[in-house]
């Protein structure tokens, strides 16, 4: 036991720079304190002494800010930082070297009894806010974004973002495909781009629709050039061979909200055009009626 104690105390040096010796970690990381607390009070929850253990549990979210259910499984150096605000169920279990920030859920889904919270594997990390709800695993070495909120199953090495939580980064497919081959090198740079934002959604952190949509137009320019070598390699080998250059996508081509786009009529993005009217502008002028 005293060994595991050690083990969480030292699991805050390894992962908060803030850290600087141990009596201060002792004394004044809430995180810690409700670890060990928890630690106790699944001990007289598994002996039977439900009603005790519930009492502590009670107090250590009265100390801490951070509400564990005696009934949770937790495993080795576990560490919240921050910890205000985070709650454990009672079903929820939880790997070894698993980590987690200030308000952060792990709740179940529906009334029934029986396995209602989500299991986390070992190496898991959920940012700020994240909630994640319902009997299903995340899977070695995940990672969950701040404010996201995920119900369903997630795969080892994957990170999740936004509402519904989407899957925007995985450390292998789900399954391999013969005809679509995957560039490690083009794996790597991709994470190494997009990161992971414990604390917040920042601006620099992908939309998944738009990343799609920029990777379509990546391949359209692919496959643009490849047309345009053998329309070339075509026109070497038969000079009557005419080939039609086809239009360029600029970025003037996609207007955004609140430009003009004359082409369809709107003078905004979702709002149709008036005709001017030098009194106002966006009230049409009337002939007076006689």
């Amino acid at each position: 036991m005293f060994k595991q104690v050690r083990e969480d105390i030292g699991s805050v040096f390894k992962r908060d720079p803030a850290a600087r010796n141990w009596f201060e970690v002792l004394t004044t990381y809430p995180g810690l304190h409700a670890l060990l607390m928890h630690r106790c009070n699944h001990w007289l929850w598994n002996k039977g002494a439900k009603w005790l253990a519930r009492f502590l549990s009670t107090f250590a979210r009265w100390f801490t800010g951070i509400e564990i259910h005696p009934g949770a499984k937790i495993g080795r150096r576990f560490f919240i930082d921050h910890g205000m605000g985070v709650v454990i169920g009672e079903t929820a279990e939880i790997g070894n070297d698993v980590t987690l920030y200030h308000g952060v859920t792990l709740g179940g889904t529906s009334w029934n009894k029986g396995k209602r919270h989500p299991t986390l594997e070992d190496g898991v990390i959920v940012g700020a806010g994240a909630k994640i709800l319902g009997p299903f695993t995340v899977g070695k070495g995940a990672k969950i974004g701040s404010n996201a909120v995920v119900n369903k199953a997630v795969p080892a090495g994957a990170t999740v973002v936004g509402i519904p939580g989407r899957i925007v980064l995985r450390s292998q497919p789900d399954e391999p495909e013969e005809d679509i081959p995957v560039d490690p090198a083009l794996r790597a740079a991709a994470q190494k781009r997009y990161g992971f934002d414990a604390y917040g959604m920042s601006q620099e952190m992908p939309d998944p629709v738009a990343k799609s949509i920029r990777g379509l137009l990546d391949h359209m320019h692919l496959m643009d050039e490849r047309m345009a070598k053998m329309c070339q390699a075509l026109k070497r080998l038969d000079d009557d061979f005419h080939a039609e250059q086809l239009p360029k996508i600029e970025p003037s081509s996609f207007p955004e909200d609140g430009d003009a786009c004359e082409q369809c009529g709107l003078e905004e993005i979702g709002r149709k055009k008036s005709d001017y009217s030098p009194k106002n502008p966006r009230v049409k002028d009337t002939p007076p009626q006689a």
